[in-house]
């Protein structure tokens, strides 16, 4: 197979197998090797977000001078962004290499009579090949649903686990109640090993103490004390963060959202609680914080042009109260966009009433799992939107929402299939 060919295979994987128990990820993975074992790993879970804590752990590793993996998921645009080595993304003949690596062990473990492995976990395994055979010193790998489920939740002595935000999301499959879904990401603690944790909501915080404490594993919950903004412009968001005693610390973020205080700090946290292995100085962790990139996530495209993939009601509730803080002084224009499984009308009302927006354009993004932008848009009006439009065409609606912001603010959101499709369209429309 050539690489296309290969990405096409992958993604007809959920046509004909599901998902498997983590036996299955460890008997394949001993097939191949055991790749997961060459590196150390810091596995994170939770429910919203695990990849920007991801993000700022990856940058910090890299500015200490560490080769690092970084896996993660959904991708935007190319599978590829799923595998992170340093700042670039897998090249496509390493990724073919694992492909074939990967299903050599596939096709044998199918002919004893077992299934093939699912879309996520035949991903995971060709990252376990992937970080292998570039020889990385850390990994930073992401849950995909859940956690003590998770393909990924093979990897048996990770340097440390966390835990990111909890809320109310894949009820069908996690619970439907804040301390169900606790249960679930906390089944990615293992005996002994460091747990840090999002202790703001605490329902979950019980939840996760609780376990660590059955597996007798260090547990620190990041409290909301820890952290306090100092400013927050278009640029990003100055704060500082106080670790036990000491003086506290600023740290920058090159995003606008409050919530990724949150995240950074999640992130900063487990670096200090780590500071005895990887032993990156303090000025360098801070400049690392500085310099993380996480694509499509609160994401400044253009001056004054911010894509978000929220898409659940936390992440809608963390996108509203951004950008009403930014209404205060801003005229701002929604671009949006939503798939049918997601609660999109209780989404759009509170957009509505949180920002008031002066401009509206819905679109839609093409597949099984459509809204039409006119039912969008409809939506919109009957919550109390001014100036909606509907237009069906995701780079034609960019460039309307995009003529109406003016010197106001753009925010494109409702769901990370749009926020992939503008990444794309945006990066063809600088070069022309």
């Amino acid at each position: 197979m050539n690489y296309k060919e290969a990405v096409d295979y992958i993604e007809e994987i959920p046509k004909f197998t599901t998902k498997h128990p983590p036996e299955h990820t460890r008997e394949l993975l001993n097939r191949m090797g055991n790749p997961q074992e060459a590196f150390q790993i810091i596995h994170v879970a939770g429910t919203n977000g695990k990849g920007s804590v991801c993000a700022y752990l990856h940058s910090m590793l890299l500015a200490g001078g560490y080769t690092c993996g970084l896996f993660t998921s959904p991708h935007l645009i190319r599978i590829n962004e799923r595998y992170m080595i340093g700042r670039e993304q897998v090249e496509d003949a390493l990724f073919l290499e694992a492909f074939t690596r990967t299903k050599e062990a596939v096709d044998g473990y199918m002919a004893e009579g077992s299934e093939h492995p699912s879309y996520f976990e035949m991903l995971f395994l060709m990252g376990m090949y992937i970080f292998q055979k570039s020889q990385v010193e850390y990994v930073i790998l992401e849950t995909g649903l859940g956690g003590r489920l998770d393909a990924t939740n093979v990897v048996e002595h990770p340097l440390a686990c966390i835990i990111t935000s909890i809320s109310r999301d894949h009820t069908e499959y996690l619970g439907d109640t804040i301390a169900q879904i606790a249960g679930e990401k906390a089944g990615i603690i293992k005996p002994g090993v460091p747990v840090i944790y999002d202790g703001e909501v605490q329902e979950a915080a019980e939840v996760i103490g609780k376990r660590a404490r059955e597996l007798h594993a260090p547990a620190y919950a990041l409290q909301r004390e820890m952290y306090t903004m100092l400013t927050n412009t278009r640029e990003g968001i100055d704060f500082q963060f106080r670790f036990q005693e000491e003086k506290p610390v600023t740290l920058s973020i090159p995003y606008i959202a409050a919530y990724q205080m949150m995240n950074a700090s999640l992130a900063y946290f487990t670096m200090r609680r780590l500071e005895a292995v990887h032993k990156i100085p303090r000025g360098i962790l801070a400049q690392g914080i500085r310099d993380t990139v996480w694509p499509g996530r609160m994401e400044t495209v253009l001056p004054g042009v911010i894509i978000d993939g929220a898409h659940n009601e936390d992440g809608v509730a963390r996108f509203v109260e951004t950008a009403a803080h930014f209404a205060r002084e801003n005229e701002i224009t929604i671009l949006f966009s939503a798939v049918c499984d997601k609660r999109y009308p209780d989404m759009i009302r509170e957009i509505v009433e949180g920002i008031h927006p002066a401009h509206v354009v819905a679109t839609q993004i093409n597949g099984s799992r459509i809204v039409p932008a006119q039912e969008i848009a409809e939506l919109f009006q009957k919550a109390g939107g001014e100036d909606v439009k509907a237009e069906p065409d995701v780079q034609a609606a960019f460039e309307e929402a995009y003529s109406k912001k003016g010197d106001g603010m753009l925010f494109c959101v409702g769901s990370l299939y749009l926020a992939g499709e503008l990444k794309a369209y945006i990066g063809r429309r600088r070069t022309c």
